[in-house]
């Protein structure tokens, strides 16, 4: 399955069971191309946005083209249905969200249509990702200017709705400086090519702009960079060239619907540095903002410490400005003026990157206080003249504690626009009384310090019922005129900006039970990080299987909105035995790379195991369950009990149909003699340092792995020791959501190895299978929260290279001075860190990085039918890509699936970094010694 394939059984009509949908489904199945979906599940991934609202629709369209778009808006309003466009879904203000149709434009109408280098222009579909017109304009020495930091998967129709802006701004402009023409279609059908001068002004509009001048020139705030709310209706007055599309931009879907943009493009710089300037406090920070901008800087973001915990990096301070600079020369100028405590300028583009990544992370990071107490937008972009940042924020600071509130403000310091997220208690009806009662005090401040109460993401229902307080009540009726000039029927995006819901009206966690999956998977934001599509689309592991189709429902924040949808049962509505969910979770290959790559720590592979586990459970649960489950989700079970004799089953014709598994795959061979029997005839006289886990791969299915491993320790002066008894994580009874099964694995595990005090207590556990390590450190004192062993062995396991660091610093091991390629396992990557792999595999000179990304098969996940197309495709996004590019390298794989995966699609073998250590050892190449 590719990028756009759908998944099988996930096209639904489900016959709509909204009251009324199904002749509107069926009318517009027949007027337009593209995808029409009316199915509980289209209708639960677009309920809600990045935002604290949810709204339901009745159905989603997928468009081909202008056409469609326009077939769909007469069909809709013949059926008296409003229409809201969606891009990324990344808005902070419900805009995203309707009751009625929802129109993605991301499937087909997200093309570049051309680009023009020399006139510095590109013409771009409205579900155009931001990235990718950035990609294709930077060969020729350009780029689009506004760059928020969901850059990787907001589109640019939703840029235009929400008139988006970014780091550049202080240079480079909003989205609408950066407009140069739009093709719409109203709600009623006419299609518009928006531009200067009054071009496409729909009839009436530009005579109402000439019988309101006054307060056009008068009503809003002057020396505001980043005035977003309400209409830009200023645009239009004459002294300004009647800027019709300029004027559209921040309308938020209101007005009407984008098919086309014409957007310019500006050079990208020719050296760029970044500075980063130390303050004592986010005040300090904030007041010397805006003394920077005569000298030119691209950027200058603001960000406190209480925001940046354990960032590596930094100069000293409390707070930092990060500056962006066009040569080495005008950073320096920067520093010399900033009067900053330090200071540090970064031209390595690697370095540059990690440091950004601090600041972009943000959205998601401020959404957790140091606490793990949960905090929400509401009051996120609020901008004032950058000249009273300072002020301001020490006053915001007061008002929230005034409330008992908690904030890490951050943002675009040099252009006045702080975001902030907020612990609201958005749970009870005293919480959201309070949210009320501070969004009202804190609108009343940004309006005392001439501000706007957007300063990026726009009104949408979160701030709009505010708007009267910044504009008063004339020119907010302006606003309404305007709208139902374009509008006259209010179908589209209605109760955004105009006329607005109250903003603690459809809150997303009412009705949402305060405990349980549906509260967990409610942690997601929906900034949508997961959302990066398409091989080669970056480095990270979430989410491979968005990666590979595309499809929201198969990214972490699709599957997190089926589940909010699930708890609250209104249109997801069989619970635990939703076919809805199941489906969704079915290509989730539990990666767990979204643990560590999402930026508020959804757990997905936690939540699948949990959902499984309900969904099978009851007397038939065994009669439903998918055979692989009995098969490879009791794999150690049968292993233990039968071993090699499994391999002659193994090799039938009829074998994988009765054991449920793809017959694209072969089933790996069970060795001669295990691990743990080679280590038992062995013997050993040293006395152990630590407990080697003989995990069920390493034991029954890659017994050199373990050989090599205790070769290498001893190398290093280490005993080894294993359990007096047979132990497993239940790595693959949690994967198939077998939990009770699970927790008596882990139990037995537990009592075998209080024979071994030192094992189950302080001393090492040494894992080699890396989701093994990783299920001992997270799942098993998650499954059993109330057994104190469990902790104490989660906090004993070690890999391979951390135990070799810890243990043996001394040791040198043997100088290999080779090239090296292969995969970092998903499970070290999100939960245990690389970072001593990597120092082992610098000191014996194996040189060249390993591939992130997952490798596809994932245990069981990629020997299951229907699931070998996505397992090759996620393998063909990052892994292959990087043994292709090193053939002479060698390949490195501590993960067996990874080494299996690598053996089943290329012609190369894959090793655990200790079978390269050892064979270096046995063979003699430069002695290890101890230094």
């Amino acid at each position: 399955m590719r990028r756009g394939l759908r998944h099988p059984g996930l096209v639904g009509t489900d016959e709509e069971r909204s009251g009324g949908s199904a002749g509107l489904a069926a009318a517009l199945r027949a007027a337009v191309a593209g995808e029409v979906d009316f199915s509980a599940a289209a209708r639960a991934l677009v309920t809600m946005d990045a935002s604290n609202y949810r709204r339901v629709p009745v159905g989603t369209v997928a468009p081909r083209d202008a056409d469609d778009v326009a077939a769909v808006l007469e069909v809709c309003r013949a059926h008296g249905t409003p229409v809201v466009a969606r891009g990324g879904g990344t808005s902070i203000g419900g805009q995203a969200t309707g009751t009625g149709v929802v129109l993605d434009f991301t499937r087909h109408m997200a093309g570049l249509v051309s680009l023009d280098p020399e006139g510095r222009t590109a013409v771009v579909g409205p579900g155009l990702v931001l990235d990718r017109l950035r990609e294709a304009a930077r060969p020729y020495g350009l780029t689009f200017g506004p760059d928020p930091s969901t850059h990787s998967r907001c589109t640019l129709g939703g840029m235009i709705g929400n008139n988006a802006c970014g780091a550049h701004s202080v240079a480079w402009g909003t989205t609408a400086d950066n407009v140069r023409s739009l093709d719409v279609v109203s709600y009623r059908g006419a299609r518009l090519t928006l531009g200067r001068e009054g071009r496409g002004a729909p009839p009436g509009l530009l005579d109402l702009v000439e019988r309101n001048l006054a307060p056009l020139r008068t009503g809003y705030p002057e020396g505001l960079p980043r005035r977003i709310s309400g209409y830009a209706l200023d645009a239009l007055l004459p002294e300004r060239g009647v800027d019709v599309a300029r004027s559209f931009c921040g309308s938020e879907g209101t007005l009407g619907v984008v098919t086309e943009a014409t957007v310019r493009l500006v050079p990208l710089p020719a050296d760029p540095v970044l500075v980063v300037l130390g303050y004592a406090d986010e005040s300090a920070a904030a007041e010397a903002a805006a003394g920077l901008l005569p000298y030119g800087p691209l950027t200058v973001e603001g960000m406190a410490a209480d925001l940046v915990r354990g960032a590596e990096g930094l100069p000293r301070g409390g707070a930092w400005l990060f500056c962006e600079a066009d040569g080495e020369g005008a950073a320096r100028r920067l520093v010399r003026a900033a009067d900053a405590l330090d200071a540090t300028v970064v031209k390595d583009p690697a370095g540059q990157r990690a440091l950004w990544r601090i600041r972009e992370d943000a959205a998601g990071t401020a959404t957790r206080m140091p606490d793990g107490v949960e905090a929400w937008p509401g009051w996120e972009d609020c901008a004032v003249p950058p000249a009273r940042l300072g002020a301001y924020l020490r006053e915001f600071r007061s008002l929230l504690a005034e409330f008992g509130l908690r904030g890490v403000p951050y943002g675009h310091f040099g252009d006045g626009c702080v975001h902030v997220r907020i612990d609201f208690d958005l749970w009870t009806q005293k919480g959201v009384r309070e949210f009320r009662r501070f969004s009202e005090a804190v609108a009343d401040l940004v309006v005392a310090h001439g501000g706007s109460l957007s300063g990026e993401h726009g009104d949408g229902q979160a701030r709009a019922e505010l708007l009267p307080r910044m504009y008063g009540e004339e020119l907010v009726g302006l606003f309404g005129a305007v709208k139902d000039v374009w509008d006259p029927d209010g179908g589209l995006n209605p109760g955004m900006l105009v006329r607005p819901r109250p903003l603690d009206e459809g809150l997303r966690f009412t009705g949402l039970p305060l405990v349980g999956l549906g509260r967990e998977a409610a942690r997601c934001v929906g900034v949508a990080k997961c959302r990066v599509a398409g091989p080669g689309s970056g480095p990270g592991v979430m989410c491979p299987s968005y990666r590979v189709t595309g499809e929201e429902r198969h990214s972490t924040r699709g599957r997190a909105r089926l589940l909010h949808e699930m708890a609250l049962g209104e249109v997801v509505t069989d619970g635990w035995r939703s076919e809805e969910v199941r489906e969704a979770l079915d290509l989730c290959l539990s990666c767990k790379g979204c643990r560590s790559d999402c930026p508020v720590g959804v757990d997905m592979a936690a939540y699948k195991a949990e959902f499984l586990d309900r969904h099978y459970a009851g007397p038939l649960g065994v009669l439903r369950r998918p055979r692989s489950h009995w098969t490879m989700g009791r794999l150690p079970h049968w292993l233990d009990l039968f071993g090699r004799a499994l391999n002659p089953a193994m090799g039938l014709p009829f074998a994988a149909r009765l054991a449920g598994v793809t017959p694209e795959r072969a089933m790996p061979r069970v060795a001669e003699q295990s691990f743990a029997s080679w280590f038992a005839d062995r013997g050993s006289t040293r006395s152990a340092a630590l407990t080697l886990w003989p995990d069920t791969f390493t034991d029954h299915l890659a017994p050199q792995v373990g050989r090599a491993a205790v070769r290498v320790l001893e190398a290093a002066g280490l005993g080894v020791a294993l359990p007096r008894g047979r132990v497993c994580c239940g790595l693959t009874y949690v994967s198939t959501g077998q939990l009770g099964a699970a927790r008596r694995v882990m139990r037995r595990s537990l009592d075998v190895l209080e024979a071994r005090p030192e094992a189950g207590g302080t001393g090492p556990v040494v894992v080699l299978e890396p989701s093994c390590a990783a299920t001992l450190r997270t799942d098993l004192p998650e499954l059993l929260p109330d057994d104190p062993r469990a902790a104490r062995l989660a906090a004993s396991v070690r890999t391979f290279a951390e135990v070799l660091e810890s243990l043996a610093p001394d040791w040198e091991p043997p100088r290999l001075d080779r090239p090296v390629t292969g995969q970092t396992h998903c499970h070290q990557h999100a939960v245990l860190g690389d970072a001593a792999d990597r120092r082992l595999r610098e000191r014996a000179g194996l040189t060249g990085t390993l591939a992130g990304g997952c490798c596809g098969l994932a245990g069981n996940f990629g020997f299951e039918p229907g699931h070998y197309e996505v397992s090759v495709a996620c393998a063909e996004d990052q892994l292959l890509p990087a043994l292709s590019a090193a053939p002479a390298a060698e390949v490195l794989a501590d993960g067996f699936s990874c080494r299996t995966q690598i053996g089943d699609l290329t012609e190369r073998r894959g090793r655990h970094l200790a079978e390269v250590l050892a064979e270096a050892i046995e063979g003699g190449a430069e002695a290890p010694r101890l230094s």
